[in-house]
């Protein structure tokens, strides 16, 4: 039986050797980024509590967009992975081309979103269970600080469009040297455009947020210029530019697969914005909190979202070169991996995660609140492994319906469902309701179990 087990679960030196090399700079990329989304949420944490809800606000906002671009470059990746893993750099040319002009097309759209309606979505977190002074506070420094991150969103949709392409070709090293020198310039840039260290001027919030759009467009300019002096590892950008036309039986087949694909993205990150939405009608302490915890969680997290995201580069190069048993096999191995992991990173999290929310310049309320938070999120962060697992699993095989129903679909009817359902009919405390609404991943769980299990996944597309 233990024989068995190991076969099934356990992969060779050469299995993690391949599947480490692909995760790791993503890892650590991921890490310094969070990292120092904590260090800046932090500096801005210092201002005050109105200053730090505004901002996690905004933030929940750019969350939407972040994931609906997202959508639009894995829609195309589920095809550029297999494409690569087939050898046809002309197909994979088409899904960059894809990337780019769909990325842009969700970034116009969102500019004019928080251009005229920005003010009414920040309006929804802000309940009048708080002093109207707080209100207007929380609402002035978001507006001021929702204007300025605009700025920074087209070169993000091109950083998006490239670095999802060049990791698929396994050159993680370069989106994580990127991203890496962003993240750091934005840490700098944070701590002297704040708080005006020396010459440069004292901002406060719209200091943290030209420190992001400056960050994004260094980001941005490194790995363009990178793939653009390196023809030889993407050779997809040849000819690249030549034309912006894609085939149109490829652009059908893209959007027939990965329409539901990008409608999940947006609407998953819709949900979760809306969860939060659903727990801020009990005031700006549980949004302050809820900003803390997320923050802290964001950090201990990214090893099971790195991991996850691989299997559908991996699976999905594999199913490209229609070696469907070997994709079945890595993928076994990868989730027994990745779940394990998460439980050594839940028990570290559990252990330290109280130290975290005194850091922070606001009321001994709110730190209480927040670390309870925490405490839910590291139990439930093996489960949250396994679905996420799942949820790549099957998109690798192209069953984005599917996915739309495991993610988004549960998202909204289950846990936005649950959690007003909660705050409306019942008197329980936040944190209660927040510990019922992020078990529901249980269910989700089943789910994902027996799609995976089913093999329905197992599909070479091109």
């Amino acid at each position: 039986m233990l024989a068995a087990f190991k076969q099934k679960y356990i992969g060779d030196r050469a299995f993690y050797k391949r599947y480490l090399f692909l995760a790791i700079p993503m890892i650590i990329q991921n890490f310094i980024t969070n990292f120092v989304s904590f260090l800046d949420n932090i500096m801005v944490g210092q201002l005050g509590t109105e200053q730090m809800a505004g901002v996690a606000i905004v933030n929940q906002l750019n969350f939407v967009y972040s994931l609906a671009t997202f959508g639009m470059v894995a829609a195309a990746g589920i095809f550029g992975a297999q494409f690569y893993g087939k050898g046809d750099a002309e197909g994979h040319m088409y899904t960059f081309r894809f990337r780019l002009l769909g990325t842009l097309f969700v970034t116009v759209a969102a500019l004019f979103i928080f251009a005229f309606l920005g003010g009414d979505l920040v309006s929804l977190y802000l309940t009048q269970g708080d002093s109207t002074s707080n209100i207007n506070l929380a609402y002035g420094y978001a507006m001021e600080y929702l204007h300025i991150i605009l700025f920074g969103l087209i070169p993000f949709a091109f950083t998006q469009a490239y670095a999802s392409i060049i990791k698929e070709t396994g050159q993680s090293f370069v989106p994580m040297v990127a991203g890496l020198s962003g993240v750091i310039s934005n840490a700098i840039l944070d701590y002297l455009l704040i708080f005006g260290i020396g010459f440069f001027p004292k901002l406060g919030v719209s200091g943290a947020a030209l420190a992001t759009v400056i960050a994004r467009f260094i980001e941005s300019g490194i790995v363009i210029s990178w793939a653009h002096s390196h023809t030889n590892e993407n050779k997809y950008l040849v000819n690249a530019y030549k034309s912006l036309v894609i085939p149109r039986e490829l652009v059908g087949r893209i959007l027939v697969k990965g329409a539901p694909l990008m409608l999940n993205e947006v609407l998953w990150a819709a949900g979760i914005t809306a969860l939060t939405q659903s727990y801020s009608v009990r005031g700006l302490d549980v949004v302050a909190a809820l900003n803390i915890a997320n923050t802290i969680n964001n950090l201990f997290n990214i090893v099971f979202i790195q991991l996850g995201g691989c299997i559908s580069i991996i699976v999905g190069q594999y199913l490209g070169a229609g070696e469907l048993e070997r994709a079945k096999d890595a993928d076994n191995k990868m989730i027994f991996f990745s779940v394990a992991s998460c439980v050594v990173m839940a028990a570290l999290m559990f252990m330290v995660g109280h130290l975290f929310p005194a850091i922070y310049n606001t009321s001994p309320e709110i730190k209480a609140l927040a670390t309870s938070f925490i405490y839910i999120q590291a139990l439930s962060m093996p489960f949250c492994a396994f679905s996420h697992c799942s949820y790549f699993t099957i998109r690798s095989g192209g069953k984005t319906l599917v996915t739309f129903l495991f993610d988004s679909v549960f998202t909204w009817v289950v846990m936005v469902s649950t959690a007003k359902l909660l705050l409306a009919f019942t008197a329980l405390p936040i944190v209660t309701i927040f510990f019922i609404v992020t078990f529901t991943e249980l269910i989700k769980n089943l789910m994902g179990y027996i799609m995976v299990k089913s093999n329905v996944w197992l599909v070479q597309m091109v």
